[in-house]
C-alpha cells in the first residue's frame, strides 16, 4: 500500500476547506485518529487529531449512542467489515447532541490486514443549504448570509410569507399536488423581486426575502414601503396563477415584515424569532395580509407566554396561587343573599396579580382550562356546602368556558361532583355565554338540554353585549338572563337605554324567567333599577367579590 497516515492527512487538509463534510482518517494499527480542523470547532473535541481512538470518542459521542458504535469499529479494527456507515449523535461545543451520519471505507494491507479507514462526517440535522421542490436556496443558506454581516449594521427589510392553510391543500389534492403550489409561489415570489433581493425556502409553506445592506454604504436601505409594495406585487401574482390553474386550488399568502425603520435588523436568531412572529400575527389577523413587526404587539405577546408559563407551573403544583373569590347575587324585592357567583383569582409565585381578562383567554386557548374548571367546580361546591348549613336555600353560580363542554367530560364530571359533595342541583347554577352557545356545536346543546333535565338552573350571561338577539331568550329558555355591566353602565346614564332595559326585563317576565342586573353601584343606582323591577341584582352596592372566609363573615357572621 502506498497510502501512509501522514500523507491521507495532508489530503485531507488539502480539501478541508472545499467541503461541508468533516473528513477523517483513522489509522488502525498504530491506533491514531485525524478529522477536518472545522470539527474542533464544532463539536466538543479536545484535539482533532488523537490516540487510543475508540475510547476517545466516549469524550463526545452522545452516551445513548456509544456502545453501537464501539462495538462497530472494533468489527471495522478485526477486519470483519469493508464499510462504516452509521447514524448516530456527537456532542457540539455546548454538549448539545447533534446528529451526523459516518461512513468511511477500509483500506487493507496486501496480506489483507484493515490499516486505515477513511472517509467523511455530516451533519443529517443540518437544515439543508437549497430546496429542490422551489428552486430556491434553503435556510441554512439565508443563516450564511446573515453571518457575513457579523455585529455590523444593517438596512433594509424581511418579508416572511406563509401559504394561508396550506394543509388543507395537502389534505384535498394530495401532497405532490402541494409541491405544485410550493413550486408555483415560489416562482410567483422570484418573477417580483428587483435589485438585491433574495428569496429563501424556509421550512413547511414558508419563504422568506432579504432586501438588506450594510448601514451607510448604499445610502438608505430598502425601507417598510417596499417590502409592503413587494408583498402586494407577489400576492397579485399569486392571484393570476390561482387564476391560470382555473382555480383548481384557491389559497391566499400572508407576510410579516421586519423593517431597519422600526426595529434594529441584526442577528439570525433574533430575525426567525421577529418574523415567525410577524407572520403569525398577520394569519392571527385575518390571513391574506402583512403584519409590519411591531415591539411593543412582541412584548404583549411575551407577557401572554410568560403569564402562560405561570399558569402551568401553578397548575402542577396544585392550583398554587389559585383562590376562588364570591360575590353575592340578591334578590331585588327584598335585598336577601338568593347566590354567590364564583370568581376565579390568581397569583403568580412573586404574588403579582394577573388578571382574569387576561388569564381566562390563556387558560382556554391552552386547553389548561379543562383541569381548572374542574378545580373551580370543586372549590364552589364546598363553598356551597358551607354556606348550606347556615342557609340551607344557598346557591353557588359558576362560569362555564366552552372548551370544558367541547373537550372534556363535563356532565359525567359534574354528576359524580354534584353526588360527592351531596348538593341538591337546586344549589347550582351554570352560567353560559350567548355567543359561545350560538357558535356551539350539538354537543354544545346536548350538554344544555342535560344540565336542564338535571334541573340546574341556567344563567344566560353578558345579555346586551355585541350577540344579543332577544328571540335567543326564548329559544334557548335560560333560567335567569343575567344584564351586562356594560349594558347597566349605559341604562344608568342614558334614557334610550334604561327605555330598552324595561323592555328587555318585561318581555323576559312574560316567557316566566328571572333578570338579573349586573353593575349596581351605588344606592341611586339600586333605586333606579329596582325601579324597572328586576329580579335579582348583583354589583359592587352589596360587595365586591371577596374571599371565602370573608364571604362567611359578612353573611353568616361565621369565623375560624
Amino acid at each position: 500500500m502506498n497510502y501512509t497516515f501522514e500523507k491521507l492527512r495532508d489530503i485531507i487538509e488539502c480539501f478541508d476547506p472545499c467541503m461541508d463534510n468533516y473528513l477523517y482518517v483513522y489509522d488502525i494499527i498504530q491506533d491514531l485518529y485525524f478529522i477536518s480542523e472545522r470539527a474542533k470547532k464544532r463539536f466538543a473535541l479536545s484535539s482533532n487529531c488523537f490516540t487510543n481512538a475508540v475510547e476517545e470518542h466516549r469524550k463526545f459521542v452522545y452516551s445513548e449512542d456509544y456502545d453501537a458504535l464501539k462495538v462497530e469499529l472494533e468489527e471495522v479494527a478485526r477486519g470483519e467489515r469493508d464499510r462504516h456507515n452509521m447514524q448516530y449523535r456527537w456532542l457540539n461545543k455546548e454538549c448539545v447532541p447533534v446528529w451526523i451520519n459516518c461512513r468511511g471505507k477500509v483500506l487493507r494491507e496486501s496480506d489483507g490486514r484493515p490499516h486505515f479507514l477513511i472517509g467523511s462526517i455530516n451533519e443529517i440535522g443540518q437544515q439543508q443549504k437549497a430546496d429542490n421542490i422551489s428552486g430556491l436556496l434553503g435556510e441554512a443558506s439565508f443563516k450564511s448570509r446573515m453571518k457575513a454581516f457579523g455585529t455590523k449594521s444593517v438596512d433594509g427589510f424581511v418579508l416572511r410569507i406563509g401559504i394561508d392553510d396550506f394543509s388543507d391543500i395537502n389534505e384535498r389534492f394530495g401532497v405532490e399536488y402541494g409541491d405544485r403550489i410550493l413550486k408555483t409561489v415560489a416562482d410567483d415570489i422570484s418573477s417580483q423581486l428587483t435589485g438585491n433581493q433574495k428569496a429563501y425556502r424556509m421550512t413547511g409553506d414558508e419563504f422568506l426575502i432579504e432586501d438588506l445592506v450594510e448601514s451607510n454604504v448604499f445610502g438608505i436601505g430598502p425601507d417598510e414601503n417596499d417590502a409592503d409594495e413587494l408583498f402586494h406585487r407577489i400576492r397579485k401574482a399569486v392571484d393570476e396563477s390561482i387564476c391560470k390553474s382555473g382555480y383548481e386550488a384557491v389559497y391566499t399568502i400572508s407576510a410579516g415584515i421586519i423593517s431597519s425603520e422600526n426595529t434594529s435588523v441584526r442577528g439570525y436568531k433574533e430575525l426567525m424569532k421577529y418574523s415567525q412572529f410577524a407572520l403569525s400575527e398577520a394569519k392571527k389577523r385575518g390571513k391574506n395580509r402583512a403584519y409590519q413587526f411591531q415591539m411593543e404587539d412582541y412584548e404583549k405577546f411575551l407577557h401572554r407566554r410568560e403569564i402562560l408559563r405561570s399558569l402551568r407551573e401553578a397548575v402542577s403544583l396544585g392550583y398554587q396561587g389559585f383562590e376562588l373569590y364570591f360575590q353575592p347575587i340578591v334578590r331585588a324585592k327584598d335585598e336577601s343573599l338568593y347566590a354567590a357567583e364564583a370568581l376565579l383569582r390568581i397569583h403568580d409565585k412573586n404574588g403579582n396579580f394577573i388578571s382574569p381578562a387576561e388569564a381566562i383567554p390563556i387558560l382556554e386557548e391552552s386547553g389548561l382550562i379543562i383541569p381548572v374548571g374542574k378545580w373551580i367546580i370543586q372549590n364552589a361546591f364546598s363553598m356551597c356546602t358551607e354556606c348550606r348549613k347556615y342557609y340551607p336555600e344557598f346557591r353557588v353560580s359558576i362560569n362555564l368556558s366552552y372548551v370544558q363542554i367541547l373537550k372534556s367530560p363535563l356532565m359525567m364530571e359534574l354528576k359524580q361532583m354534584i353526588e360527592h359533595s351531596g348538593i341538591s342541583c337546586s344549589g347550582i347554577i351554570v352560567e353560559l355565554t350567548e355567543s359561545g352557545y350560538l357558535e356551539g356545536t350539538p354537543a354544545v346543546r346536548s350538554v344544555w338540554n342535560d344540565m336542564k333535565q338535571l334541573r340546574i338552573q341556567i344563567a344566560l350571561d353578558d345579555f346586551g353585549t355585541g350577540y344579543s338577539n332577544l328571540m335567543n331568550i326564548s329559544n334557548l329558555e335560560p333560567d335567569i338572563v343575567k344584564l351586562d355591566r356594560g349594558f347597566t353602565l349605559k341604562a344608568l346614564s342614558r334614557s334610550y337605554e334604561y327605555q330598552l332595559m324595561q323592555y328587555v326585563i318585561e318581555m323576559v317576565h312574560k316567557l316566566n324567567q328571572y333578570v338579573c342586573v349586573e353593575g349596581v353601584e351605588t344606592k341611586e343606582d339600586l333605586e333606579k333599577i329596582k325601579a324597572l323591577g328586576p329580579d335579582l341584582i348583583q354589583g359592587y352596592y352589596y360587595s365586591k367579590p371577596c374571599s371565602r372566609d370573608e364571604f362567611l363573615k359578612k353573611f353568616f357572621g361565621y369565623s375560624e
